[in-house]
């Protein structure tokens, strides 16, 4: 007994050798694939508006979105659109289960539409792989598995870089990629970890991050219903299984057993056994059950997009309360996300009264307040500006101000804010100002205006 399990703990983990697909599915799904990977390495490489379409630098929390800057005063917003986007998986997942890890997923696009074909084409289909695996180093296994790993190698630098410039810009990685090391050795470090931790996803943990550490496959189980649409095996039309036979007393199902869905597999399962967290909706096995029928002149689907309601009760598609609630939830977060979009400024004003501080009665009979105002200018070019009262009759006074605010910077003004008192009808009044450049109104701010009236 101690023997069997020093031999299962020698042993370690089974390695899959999925058959390569083929198909009209795994077709269109390589096409998607292929439009996601150019948008993945070219987005963070262009320009619009001056600036990368899209940023994620969490260190500066600098975000940028098809020419959208978003600051730090802006980060409830970036923190709302994540909201939409995981509402938009959920979603997603209630009506057509988990599509998306089989075609959006970068770990399924890189791991089967990548590495998984690069190494197809070095060392064949599954059968010699394996044998490849089984055999002794000779000249023949040296080269070609060493030439699969350099390409991996390769390839996981170039992800690591474009992960990086999503990170800290594009810009600043050229600096790091074209100037001596010693100038950027935190960046070197980091081009060298994130192409470590690539290289070990793809070419040894692979499956693992979907059967295991992803925790979307985990719930799952939870988002799911008997109206989801999900790669399913059809029981009632396959079952019983069995090989062909001559035999018109045999009565069999359609399905004669052939195991390729299983040999497809990129997590090893059989999609036969019903509904299991290790699917990935890849599609594969729909491809290999398709061309079986074609061949044996049955209906094709055997396997396909079907819900739970229609493999037991035959019952047609219909989205579910929960699909429509959760659509429901979306559409409203949206139009919310929309709404704030669209009122948010270029120049965010706060003027704010100086802490300490009444009102003062001015020699000419005039009163003043004292007021701090911070501007901070959310685009990318410098704005000449002016900053006034909403109200004519009103003047200020500058103790601290500036002519220019400074790309994704930050002016401070100090001023007072002098009222006629014929004006003044309240001890507590609004007043508002506003910001202006070549005459035309950026940005406002209001705030409270103390004063005894007459």
């Amino acid at each position: 007994m101690i023997q069997k399990n020093k031999a299962e703990q020698k042993k370690g983990r089974d390695f899959l050798y999925p058959k390569k697909p083929s198909g009209k599915l795994y077709n269109y799904r390589k096409w998607v694939s292929y439009a996601l990977l150019l948008c993945l390495f070219s987005f963070p490489f262009l320009k619009f508006k001056g600036e990368q379409l899209v940023l994620l630098n969490f260190l500066e929390r600098k975000f940028v979105f098809f020419g959208l800057i978003f600051t730090p005063q802006d980060f409830y917003l970036f923190a709302f659109a994540m909201l939409i986007f995981i509402l938009f998986v959920i979603c997603f997942t209630v009506v057509l289960g988990r599509l998306w890890c089989g075609w959006a997923c970068p770990q399924t696009i890189f791991m089967e539409m990548v590495f998984r074909r690069i190494e197809y084409w070095i060392e064949g289909d599954s059968i010699r792989q394996k044998k490849l695996d089984k055999q002794l180093w000779n000249s023949e296994k040296i080269l070609k598995k060493g030439s699969k790993h350099f390409i991996y190698i390769i390839i996981s630098f170039a992800i690591a870089n474009t992960f990086l410039a999503y990170l800290i810009g594009s810009d600043v990685l050229y600096k790091i990629i074209t100037e001596p090391v010693e100038l950027h050795i935190s960046g070197f470090i980091s081009i060298c970890f994130f192409t470590a931790i690539f290289y070990g996803v793809f070419a040894y943990v692979r499956e693992v991050v979907c059967t295991v550490i992803c925790p979307y496959g985990r719930l799952q189980g939870v988002l799911l219903d008997n109206q989801s649409l999900i790669v399913a095996y059809d029981e009632q039309r396959g079952e019983p299984r069995g090989k062909l036979s001559k035999n018109l007393l045999d009565v069999k199902g359609d399905c004669v057993d052939c195991g390729l869905c299983v040999q497809v597999c990129p997590t090893g399962i059989d999609i036969r056994k019903g509904t299991q967290l290790e699917c990935i909706n890849c599609t594969a096995c729909i491809d290999a059950c398709d061309e079986v029928m074609l061949k044996i002149n049955k209906p094709k689907r055997l396997i396909g997009f079907y819900n739970n309601d229609y493999i037991k009760l035959r019952k047609t598609f219909k989205a579910g309360l929960k699909a429509y609630g959760y659509a429901a939830v979306l559409t409203i977060t949206v139009l919310l996300f929309s709404s704030l979009i669209y009122k948010r400024e270029n120049v965010q004003t706060t003027v704010l009264r100086a802490s300490g501080t009444l009102f003062q009665e001015r020699p000419d009979g005039k009163i003043s307040n004292l007021y701090n105002a911070e501007l901070i200018n959310k685009t990318n070019k410098d704005i000449p500006f002016t900053f006034k009262s909403l109200e004519e009759a009103d003047s200020i006074i500058f103790i601290q101000t500036e002519k220019f605010l400074r790309k994704e910077g930050t002016v401070h003004l100090t001023f007072f804010l002098i009222k006629k008192p014929t004006t003044i009808k309240s001890y507590k009044s609004e007043v508002k100002f506003k910001v202006l450049t070549n005459n035309s109104i950026i940005s406002t701010a209001k705030t409270s205006f103390f004063a005894n009236p007459n």
